[in-house]
Protein backbone atom coordinates (compact mmCIF):
# COMPACT_ATOMS: atom_id res chain seq x y z
CA UNK A 1 0.00 0.00 0.00
CA UNK A 2 1.40 3.38 -1.03
CA UNK A 3 1.33 6.11 1.56
CA UNK A 4 0.62 9.70 0.54
CA UNK A 5 3.60 12.02 0.55
CA UNK A 6 3.86 15.74 0.31
CA UNK A 7 6.47 18.45 0.34
CA UNK A 8 6.27 22.17 0.64
CA UNK A 9 7.38 24.03 -2.46
CA UNK A 10 8.53 27.63 -2.20
CA UNK A 11 8.87 30.11 -5.04
CA UNK A 12 11.17 33.08 -4.47
CA UNK A 13 12.44 36.06 -6.44
CA UNK A 14 15.78 37.70 -5.76
CA UNK A 15 16.62 41.39 -6.14
CA UNK A 16 17.61 40.89 -9.78
CA UNK A 17 14.28 39.28 -10.65
CA UNK A 18 15.57 35.70 -10.85
CA UNK A 19 12.96 33.16 -9.74
CA UNK A 20 13.82 30.09 -7.63
CA UNK A 21 11.81 27.00 -6.70
CA UNK A 22 12.96 25.14 -3.60
CA UNK A 23 11.77 22.75 -0.92
CA UNK A 24 13.32 24.89 1.84
CA UNK A 25 12.40 28.33 3.15
CA UNK A 26 14.84 31.12 2.33
CA UNK A 27 15.39 34.22 4.42
CA UNK A 28 14.19 37.62 3.29
CA UNK A 29 17.39 39.03 4.81
CA UNK A 30 19.30 37.10 2.13
CA UNK A 31 17.49 39.15 -0.51
CA UNK A 32 14.67 36.76 -1.40
CA UNK A 33 10.97 37.65 -1.56
CA UNK A 34 8.47 34.81 -1.16
CA UNK A 35 6.12 34.75 -4.15
CA UNK A 36 4.29 31.52 -3.44
CA UNK A 37 4.21 28.59 -1.05
CA UNK A 38 2.33 25.36 -1.49
CA UNK A 39 0.09 24.33 1.37
CA UNK A 40 -2.08 26.62 3.40
CA UNK A 41 -0.01 27.85 6.33
CA UNK A 42 -1.41 31.36 6.94
CA UNK A 43 2.00 32.56 8.15
CA UNK A 44 3.31 32.28 4.59
CA UNK A 45 0.17 33.40 2.81
CA UNK A 46 0.43 35.97 0.07
CA UNK A 47 -1.57 36.81 -3.02
CA UNK A 48 0.37 34.10 -4.83
CA UNK A 49 -0.44 31.34 -2.36
CA UNK A 50 -4.08 31.60 -3.38
CA UNK A 51 -3.60 31.48 -7.13
CA UNK A 52 -5.12 28.51 -8.87
CA UNK A 53 -2.55 27.86 -11.59
CA UNK A 54 -5.03 25.95 -13.75
CA UNK A 55 -7.46 28.89 -13.60
CA UNK A 56 -4.59 31.27 -14.40
CA UNK A 57 -3.73 29.29 -17.54
CA UNK A 58 -7.39 29.04 -18.60
CA UNK A 59 -8.01 32.75 -18.07
CA UNK A 60 -4.78 33.66 -19.83
CA UNK A 61 -5.95 31.68 -22.85
CA UNK A 62 -9.43 33.18 -22.56
CA UNK A 63 -8.20 36.80 -22.56
CA UNK A 64 -5.08 36.45 -24.72
CA UNK A 65 -6.66 37.65 -27.99
CA UNK A 66 -8.30 40.58 -26.21
CA UNK A 67 -5.00 41.54 -24.58
CA UNK A 68 -3.24 41.36 -27.96
CA UNK A 69 -5.89 43.60 -29.56
CA UNK A 70 -5.85 46.16 -26.74
CA UNK A 71 -2.03 46.19 -26.71
CA UNK A 72 -1.88 46.93 -30.45
CA UNK A 73 -4.48 49.67 -30.07
CA UNK A 74 -2.41 51.27 -27.27
CA UNK A 75 0.93 50.76 -29.02
CA UNK A 76 2.19 48.44 -26.29
CA UNK A 77 4.07 45.18 -26.48
CA UNK A 78 1.42 42.51 -25.79
CA UNK A 79 3.88 40.66 -23.52
CA UNK A 80 4.13 43.75 -21.32
CA UNK A 81 0.36 43.90 -20.99
CA UNK A 82 0.29 40.17 -20.20
CA UNK A 83 2.97 40.69 -17.53
CA UNK A 84 1.01 43.49 -15.84
CA UNK A 85 -2.25 41.52 -15.95
CA UNK A 86 -0.53 38.47 -14.49
CA UNK A 87 1.05 40.51 -11.68
CA UNK A 88 -2.09 42.52 -10.97
CA UNK A 89 -4.85 39.92 -11.07
CA UNK A 90 -3.44 36.58 -12.24
CA UNK A 91 -5.90 36.97 -15.14
CA UNK A 92 -8.90 37.03 -12.78
CA UNK A 93 -11.45 39.53 -14.16
CA UNK A 94 -13.23 39.55 -10.78
CA UNK A 95 -10.14 40.41 -8.72
CA UNK A 96 -10.79 43.03 -6.05
CA UNK A 97 -7.99 44.39 -3.88
CA UNK A 98 -8.34 45.54 -0.28
CA UNK A 99 -7.79 49.09 -1.55
CA UNK A 100 -10.61 48.83 -4.10
CA UNK A 101 -8.68 48.13 -7.31
CA UNK A 102 -10.77 46.09 -9.72
CA UNK A 103 -10.53 43.68 -12.61
CA UNK A 104 -7.75 42.35 -14.80
CA UNK A 105 -5.60 45.50 -14.62
CA UNK A 106 -6.66 46.32 -11.04
CA UNK A 107 -7.88 49.81 -11.84
CA UNK A 108 -8.58 52.12 -8.93
CA UNK A 109 -11.92 53.94 -9.31
CA UNK A 110 -10.22 57.33 -9.90
CA UNK A 111 -8.01 55.88 -12.63
CA UNK A 112 -10.99 54.16 -14.23
CA UNK A 113 -12.87 57.49 -14.26
CA UNK A 114 -9.82 59.30 -15.66
CA UNK A 115 -9.70 56.87 -18.60
CA UNK A 116 -13.44 56.72 -19.21
CA UNK A 117 -13.91 53.16 -17.97
CA UNK A 118 -17.61 52.89 -17.20
CA UNK A 119 -17.47 49.33 -15.90
CA UNK A 120 -14.20 48.16 -14.34
CA UNK A 121 -15.58 44.61 -14.19
CA UNK A 122 -15.87 44.44 -17.98
CA UNK A 123 -12.60 42.82 -19.09
CA UNK A 124 -12.22 44.78 -22.34
CA UNK A 125 -13.00 48.14 -20.74
CA UNK A 126 -10.64 47.35 -17.87
CA UNK A 127 -7.84 46.28 -20.21
CA UNK A 128 -8.35 49.32 -22.41
CA UNK A 129 -8.23 51.77 -19.49
CA UNK A 130 -5.23 50.06 -17.92
CA UNK A 131 -3.36 49.86 -21.23
CA UNK A 132 -3.94 53.54 -21.98
CA UNK A 133 -2.77 54.43 -18.48
CA UNK A 134 0.37 52.30 -18.92
CA UNK A 135 1.02 53.89 -22.34
CA UNK A 136 0.71 57.36 -20.76
CA UNK A 137 3.12 56.37 -17.99
CA UNK A 138 5.68 55.11 -20.51
CA UNK A 139 5.40 58.42 -22.39
CA UNK A 140 5.56 60.40 -19.14
CA UNK A 141 8.77 58.66 -18.04
CA UNK A 142 10.53 58.68 -21.44
CA UNK A 143 9.84 54.99 -22.17
CA UNK A 144 11.60 53.91 -18.96
CA UNK A 145 9.89 50.58 -18.39
CA UNK A 146 10.76 50.23 -14.71
CA UNK A 147 9.61 53.75 -13.85
CA UNK A 148 6.34 53.25 -15.74
CA UNK A 149 5.73 49.97 -13.93
CA UNK A 150 6.54 51.59 -10.58
CA UNK A 151 4.14 54.42 -11.37
CA UNK A 152 1.43 51.93 -12.32
CA UNK A 153 1.77 50.46 -8.84
CA UNK A 154 2.51 53.48 -6.64
CA UNK A 155 1.23 56.34 -8.81
CA UNK A 156 3.10 58.76 -11.00
CA UNK A 157 3.32 61.33 -8.19
CA UNK A 158 5.27 58.87 -6.02
CA UNK A 159 7.81 58.34 -8.81
CA UNK A 160 8.15 62.12 -9.29
CA UNK A 161 8.44 62.66 -5.52
CA UNK A 162 11.54 60.46 -5.49
CA UNK A 163 13.24 62.28 -8.37
CA UNK A 164 11.98 60.03 -11.16
CA UNK A 165 13.29 56.94 -9.41
CA UNK A 166 11.49 53.83 -8.20
CA UNK A 167 9.98 54.77 -4.82
CA UNK A 168 11.57 53.01 -1.84
CA UNK A 169 8.37 51.15 -1.01
CA UNK A 170 9.01 47.40 -0.62
CA UNK A 171 5.71 46.54 -2.33
CA UNK A 172 6.54 48.71 -5.35
CA UNK A 173 10.10 47.42 -5.65
CA UNK A 174 8.86 43.82 -5.52
CA UNK A 175 6.10 44.64 -8.01
CA UNK A 176 8.59 46.08 -10.52
CA UNK A 177 10.81 42.99 -10.23
CA UNK A 178 7.80 40.72 -10.65
CA UNK A 179 6.43 42.48 -13.75
CA UNK A 180 9.87 42.65 -15.37
CA UNK A 181 10.41 38.95 -14.65
CA UNK A 182 7.03 38.03 -16.13
CA UNK A 183 7.74 40.27 -19.14
CA UNK A 184 11.15 38.72 -19.81
CA UNK A 185 9.68 35.23 -19.43
CA UNK A 186 6.90 35.99 -21.91
CA UNK A 187 4.43 35.90 -19.01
Amino acid sequence: MALPVSAEIYKYMDREGNVYLTDRPMKRSQGFDLLWRSGNDPFYSSNYSRINLKALDLNKARYSDMIEKVARRSNLNPELLHAVVRAESAYDPNALSKKGARGLMQLMPDTADRYGVGNSWDPEQNLDGGARYLRDLLDMFDQDLKLAIAAYNAGENAVRKYGNKIPPYPETRQYVRKVVTFYRAGS
